[in-house]
């Protein structure tokens, strides 16, 4: 859930998710006539329009969403369709790209070359790269900073991170890349920094700063004073060194991404909500550091939807992870539940939180038991002769 938040946070060119679309199965016997169904602008480049239409790409489309780009008087459409078409993609792929990210024809072919070459270093085959293009076409065709994303992706091979992993960074962090290399070492150094002091240990340690990156490479657009604060926040909170690098590692860092005085919010709300003690309140976090980063209003609203389900205080308490679902989710679960004959409010929240495969498989576990029979089947019958 925090990643796809983050994500909707970055530029719209960082994450677009959009599906694909294909291409049109048939064109008009004449390309003018596109110019007059479409309204298109008097600016127009006819010539790039031409292109574009002899690709069977979705002129409407651009138009629609993006027609800046059919205005400009310089454009590579024959270029950068040679580049896509010599990594392999077919006539198809090309028009989707293009539909997706028009920009593509205003970026300069040698830019253009220079970025694939930074791309297949972390990737496997052509194959692999053109289906990153088409997943993720305005992340590639982002071509500026190319020496730092020369310098950041030799940097985090050498940290240790697999080129898989350095890929889905190019794709879905591009913002990274973008940053001075030595930002990205200094950022590093102060994880690691903090890792040791927080008591974990040298031997370790390299494994841990690598699976908190491949969670979170965001945490590298994080400064040193936010990362000091939040340190700071939690050791006035009386969290030890060892059960703050807990929910660092649980955070995945997202941690350091939080504000002191959101959080503090946060467990000012859940200590009266809950009528606990500070130290219990601890506890209570370490159990479900989502108590840390839900806002007020959503702590509230998930509190009060399991109250009005019949599901108390003390059972929340118990069981704080049920409020990583929305009332949405639990109204959904307990019906499920409610279908077998199980009473929640009778039971244990614990059947009715985890992810939704957790969740899935405990609800199986609970039907199996509801129609298993009284009696011993393999037990021998006493049958009188």
């Amino acid at each position: 859930m925090l990643w796809k938040l983050l994500m909707r946070s970055q530029p719209c060119w960082l994450c677009s998710f959009r599906k694909m679309l294909s291409a049109p199965k048939y064109r008009p016997l004449l390309a003018s006539f596109t110019y007059t169904t479409d309204n298109p602008s008097n600016k127009e480049n006819k010539k790039t329009v031409e292109k574009l239409y002899k690709l069977s790409v979705d002129i409407r489309k651009i138009r629609r969403l993006k027609g800046w780009v059919l205005l400009e008087d310089e454009t590579y459409v024959d270029e950068i369709t040679n580049i896509l078409q010599q990594l392999g993609a077919d006539e198809t792929a090309v028009a989707s790209i293009l539909e997706r990210c028009p920009e593509a024809i205003i970026c300069s072919p040698s830019a253009v070359n220079t970025q694939r070459e930074l791309w297949q270093s972390v990737c496997k085959n052509e194959q692999e790269l053109v289906k990153l293009i088409e997943q993720f076409p305005e992340s590639f065709f982002a071509v500026k900073d190319q020496e730092n994303q020369k310098l950041n992706i030799q940097f985090f091979q050498e940290l240790g991170l697999r080129n898989v992993v350095i890929s889905r960074f190019l794709t879905t962090a591009s913002n990274i890349f973008h940053n001075p290399i030595e930002k990205n070492k200094q950022m590093i150094e102060i994880l690691q920094e903090s890792y040791l002091n927080l008591g974990g240990s040298e031997t370790n340690m390299k494994a841990w700063l690598l699976k908190l990156l491949s969670q979170n490479p965001f945490i590298l657009l994080n400064s040193s004073v936010a990362i000091n604060e939040t340190l700071e926040f939690f050791e006035e909170q009386g969290f030890t060194n060892f059960e703050i690098l807990q929910l660092l590692s649980k955070l995945k860092g997202f941690l350091f991404q939080l504000c002191p005085r959101s959080i503090q919010n946060s467990m000012s709300f859940s200590k009266n909500a809950f009528k606990c003690t500070g130290h219990d309140l601890k506890q209570l976090v370490l159990k479900c550091p989502a108590l840390l980063y839900y806002s007020v209003p959503v702590l509230e609203e998930r509190i009060q939807g399991l109250l009005k389900e019949g599901i108390s205080i003390a059972q929340i308490r118990e069981t704080p992870m049920i409020l990583e679902l929305t009332p949405q989710i639990v109204q959904y679960r307990i019906k499920k539940l409610n279908s077998l004959g199980y009473r929640i409010k009778d039971g244990h929240l614990a059947d009715l939180s985890g992810t939704k495969k957790e969740f899935e498989a405990n609800f199986g576990k609970i039907q199996a038991k509801k129609g298993r029979p009284l009696f011993n089947p393999v037990a021998p019958l006493n049958v009188e002769g």
